[in-house]
């Protein structure tokens, strides 16, 4: 491994958090957060595909990869904050902590740091693989990132047009992809990192290391800082319209819908 090249990322991602406290605690809006990691974790990725020694051609790939993912993450979450709409997770927490706030935001985002070094840490393994591209596994690999990249596009989408509706203002998504699953933006982003395991099978005895990107990214996801916090607002904002929503969809794995008896499935660890 390339420990110097490790470590200059690890650092890189510590201070693009840093520069995302900075800007919040400036604008007062958190959603540029969130904007600022995903640049972060693409810069990240794309240094760590240009610099590591694998094979050419599979550097390029995991490059253009990483790329298009934070891109299109990081211009839809911009695009979202800069049109007035911020993240009501931060807001409860920044409630929540009072005169620590900016303190406890700080080493939030450290953390946060860590979690974007082992993502772009599973880029990395990925372009270390010296095997010949393209192999079996590059190709389920490449058939899970579209797949992902596109599901997770086309849910945002079908979210942004749902509140343009006057609906919105009351009631809950269930068009498209929303039908089945009560976050369907948030299974293809943890499945988008399920890719980067198979783009490292086969490459060295480390490896193996590249599926700590999408446990930890279900884990945060489902039991941290995605599902829960969104899902306490909507019940306060939603009461029980969601209630009923968590009765009939899945929370997070797209599924058939469920009768209105069944009972809600616990949503936190």
């Amino acid at each position: 491994m390339d420990t110097v090249l490790l470590i200059s990322l690890a650092v890189l991602l510590s201070f693009a958090m840093t520069g995302a406290w900075v800007v919040q605690r400036w604008t007062g809006r958190s959603g540029w957060i969130d904007t600022i990691w995903s640049f972060a974790v693409g810069f990240g990725g794309i240094a760590a595909a240009i610099f590591a020694d694998g094979d050419f051609t599979r550097r390029m790939a995991a490059l253009a990869v990483i790329a298009i993912w934070s891109l299109r993450l990081g211009s839809h979450i911009g695009a979202r904050t800069g049109g007035g709409d911020d993240d009501p997770r931060y807001a409860k927490l920044v409630e929540e902590w009072g005169d620590r706030a900016a303190l406890r935001l700080f080493l939030f985002l450290q953390i946060q740091a860590l979690a974007a070094f082992i993502l772009v840490f599973a880029v990395y393994l990925a372009a270390t693989n010296n095997a010949a591209f393209l192999g079996m596994f590059d190709i389920v690999a490449l058939l899970i990132a579209v797949s992902a990249l596109c599901g997770e596009a086309v849910s945002d989408h079908q979210l942004a047009q749902f509140r343009k509706t006057p609906q919105a203002k009351t009631e809950v998504c269930e068009t498209g992809l929303w039908r089945y699953s009560r976050h369907p933006n948030y299974f293809f982003e943890w499945l988008f990192w399920c890719c980067w395991l198979f783009f490292a099978l086969s490459g060295s005895g480390w490896s193996w290391l590249a599926l700590l990107a999408p446990l930890m990214m279900y884990w945060l996801l489902v039991h941290v800082s995605g599902i829960p916090p969104l899902e306490e607002h909507m019940l306060r904002s939603r009461g029980e319209k969601f209630r009923s929503l968590q009765n009939r969809v899945n929370a997070f794995f797209p599924g058939p819908r469920k009768s209105e008896n069944r009972p809600i499935e616990e949503t936190r660890a």
